[in-house]
């Protein structure tokens, strides 16, 4: 456009310069002007038709620096969440002699599915599959191939989103070890989990959020309640069961030997849950506001939720179960938080925090299953709560913000459903065979000597504690 402009003004000089110095008539000077019109024209014709389009793409495209400012906090504090939040969590909750080794089970699985991301995972959870699009993507992007400085996606750098999606991807299987915590060998979590982020977290994340089948249903997932917690949740479940119940179990004492390391961990949990929830948004905007809010509200209620079951069923409130309770608001409030209102958020994190209580104790006494830190009786059950339960009380009449155009209550409702038992399939029988995988190539347990002696010292020759 701007060689067109000074064309055109360069016409416009001569033009003048003809009428101010010669004895042209007013016919003459509507020819030259005329002239001008149609070699301006004749320009525009032969100009590439593709010019303005793509200036304008480029202006659709740019980097907004509030944005990119807010994710990049966002992005560090849900690796917050992880290291240290989730580790000291878990650490707090084991015996003492097992404290290390929870420690070190999430920090090098959250730095190995660091690398798997960039080698691969990204890739395949939000490329083009082609044919196999409704499933998995591609390997166009494997190695961020493609990718660079330059690179944006929305309103931010494409290296900061890679950044974001990365640390869901290595804080989901990090929650997994809780649930056969104390009993399982390292290396065979060290080959359980690449094969499990392949197979299981990268199809589903890519089914919901990576242009997949679950999305193209309408099921609404906003910040992970099926990619992360139903999924962790699950296969927390089939470990517990398979890697089978810890030495002792019912006879010995195994309580948590640091519960305020524990409550530490839960706080910085509930912390960079907004950088889990509210970066969702992906921008810094009304929507991110409501996130916010919604986020907070349901994990103060469910915290309350949880203690007033404790209380009325136990005769006393503790911290265990209040840290507990905000794991289970924030759980359940996760796929949810940007189609609620505040109220229903609180309905939302009230409701979890008693449905996981139960599941925590009455579910698993029923059932036998030692899921050490009740990673299925929180993430997985509150995940599913929140999944399922957003369909109601997303409805305008409860405060939420409606159904896309074509739903309603009752067809939104199937949709979150069949998406919470589709994941719970996937994950439950790939999960299955890759514990069946992995216990007959190298075994999933340690020896009986090495349970009870802790695996602090035999499985990696140190102490959290010395006298």
């Amino acid at each position: 456009m701007k060689k067109i402009f000074s064309k055109l003004s360069l016409i416009s000089l001569l033009s003048l310069f003809l009428i101010s110095f010669t004895n042209v008539s007013m016919a003459d000077e509507l020819s030259v002007f005329d002239q001008g019109t149609t070699f301006v024209a004749e320009m525009e014709a032969e100009m590439p038709a593709t010019e303005e389009p793509a200036a304008a793409e480029e202006e659709a495209a740019s980097i907004d620096t509030g944005d990119t400012a807010w994710m990049i906090v966002a992005t560090i504090l849900v690796i917050v969440m992880a290291i240290p939040g989730l580790a000291l969590f878990y650490g707090g909750l084991v015996r003492a002699k097992n404290m290390l080794s929870v420690l070190m089970q999430v920090f090098v699985i959250f730095s190995l599915m660091s690398v798997l991301w960039v080698f691969y995972g990204y890739s395949l959870a939000f490329s083009d599959g082609g044919s196999w699009n409704g499933y998995i993507g591609g390997l166009g992007s494997a190695f961020l191939s493609g990718i660079s400085a330059d690179s944006v996606s929305d309103t931010i750098p494409e290296f900061v989103f890679v950044t974001f999606q990365l640390t869901f991807a290595a804080l989901t299987p990090a929650l997994i070890v809780g649930a056969f915590a104390e009993r399982i060998k390292f290396s065979a979590l060290l080959l359980f989990m690449p094969l499990w982020f392949t197979l299981v977290y990268l199809p589903i994340c890519h089914m919901v959020w990576g242009g997949g089948m679950i999305g193209d249903w309408g099921a609404v997932d906003f910040a992970g309640g099926t990619v992360v917690h139903i999924n962790a949740g699950i296969a927390a479940l089939i470990g517990a069961i398979l890697v089978g119940k810890r030495i002792g179990l019912g006879k010995t004492a195994m309580a948590p030997h640091n519960l305020p390391m524990t409550m530490i961990g839960a706080s910085l949990l509930w912390a960079g849950w907004f950088g889990f929830n509210v970066g969702s948004e992906l921008a810094a905007d009304g929507t991110a506001g409501l996130v916010m809010i919604n986020t907070q509200a349901a994990t103060a209620a469910a915290v309350l939720g949880w203690l007033a079951i404790e209380w009325a069923l136990k005769g006393k409130p503790s911290m265990l179960g209040g840290a507990s309770g905000a794991i289970a608001g924030l759980v359940a409030i996760t796929p949810a938080c940007a189609v609620l209102g505040p109220v229903g958020a609180i309905v939302l994190g009230f409701i979890a925090s008693i449905v996981s209580f139960w599941a925590c104790s009455s579910l698993k006494n029923a059932f036998g299953y030692d899921d050490s830190l009740d990673v299925f009786g929180i993430h997985g059950v509150a995940g599913i709560v929140g999944a399922i339960g957003l369909a109601v009380l997303m409805a305008p009449q409860f405060g939420g913000v409606g159904y896309d155009e074509g739903f309603d209550m009752m067809s939104q409702l199937w949709v979150q459903t069949k998406s919470v038992l589709f994941t719970i399939v996937w994950c439950g029988v790939i999960s299955y065979i890759l514990f069946k995988l992995v216990d007959g190539l190298i075994g999933l347990r340690v020896a009986e000597e090495d349970e009870v002696t802790g695996l602090d010292t035999s499985s990696h020759g140190e102490t959290a504690y010395r006298n």
